[in-house]
């Protein structure tokens, strides 16, 4: 179990590792040039692949994307709550709370843990997380219409083209889709390095506002997740990513939208950072515990 979990989350730490000393190092990096390469380039053309190839049936995937949908949604209504009882400004928190790194973590450890299939299924819940996330958020932190961000969101797009493939059971030319797949297999390292990076910029002014509220983002994306599988009666591969995903840490992109909006970054960028670094240590028995029970 031990190789079997390092196998898993090693090449994850490793790679934000590079892209945390690359920022320590003052070592220029392009973090724009990678992230819209990322989101772009190598986010689409990885879900058109994973979806286009997944071997799974069809049910299963839809079946996936609908428990991605109320992953998302049980787990906002759980935060809102949180954030109500705390008193706290709930148009602020609630993204960075409520949204997990489905994406630059999620998929990486779902991939890691379940291979190919894994990733597939990470996919779905990805793309449900992509599209409450450029929805909720600019209506909290601006009051603004969402649709603007939303329709100039690459992975919306991939999404559409990946499911369309799979539903009609169509195949891209070879070439084309081997060049989709070359484009694709970008997107993982890419995203971790970035991750690393990105977390080396952040800079926790509350600390202890930060590491309570990093906390509460990982207990309850972890429980919410065990009550949507549960619901749903997900088994096996379907159940451990599920978990995984609810069990993430706060997104990036809640700290880059809070910036944008100048929605208490500061505090943002703590619950992002601390989450992320209390994940470090919870991973590794999330991964085990789903692991262990057969995915």
């Amino acid at each position: 179990m031990i190789a079997e979990l390092a196998g898993v989350l090693l090449p994850v730490f490793a790679l934000a590792g590079i892209g945390f000393g690359w920022r320590k190092s003052g070592v220029p990096f392009e973090r724009e040039f990678v992230m819209r390469l990322v989101l772009n380039v190598g986010g689409p053309c990885l879900i058109v692949d994973s979806l286009s190839s997944l071997e799974l049936p069809l049910a299963s995937v839809g079946n996936m994307a609908i428990a991605g949908v109320a992953l998302f949604l049980a787990t906002l209504a759980a935060c809102f709550a949180v954030l109500k009882l705390a008193r706290m400004p709930v148009r602020t928190f609630l993204p960075a709370l409520a949204i997990g790194n489905t994406g630059n973590l999620g998929l990486s450890v779902c991939f890691f843990a379940f291979g190919e299939e894994g990733l597939g299924l990470a996919v779905a819940v990805f793309v449900a997380n992509s599209i409450g996330q450029f929805t909720l958020t600019p209506i909290l932190l601006s009051g603004g219409s969402p649709w603007r961000t939303l329709v100039t969101t690459p992975v919306i797009y991939g999404a559409a083209i990946g499911a369309t493939l799979l539903v009609g059971g169509y195949a891209l030319p070879e070439w084309i889709a081997s060049t989709v797949e070359l484009l694709g297999n970008l997107m993982i390292p890419l995203m971790l390095i970035a991750l690393g990076h990105t977390l080396a910029g952040l800079k926790v002014k509350r600390l202890p506002f930060a590491a309570l509220w990093g906390f509460v983002r990982l207990v309850v994306g972890f429980a919410v997740a065990l009550g949507v599988v549960a619901a749903l009666g997900l088994e096996g591969t379907a159940r451990g990513v599920l978990i995984l995903q609810g069990a993430m840490p706060a997104a990036v992109f809640s700290y880059l939208f809070a910036a944008r909006y100048d929605r208490a970054p500061d505090d943002v960028a703590g619950i992002v950072l601390l989450s992320t670094i209390f994940s470090m240590v919870t991973l590794p028995f999330v991964v085990a515990w789903v692991l262990g029970a057969g995915g």
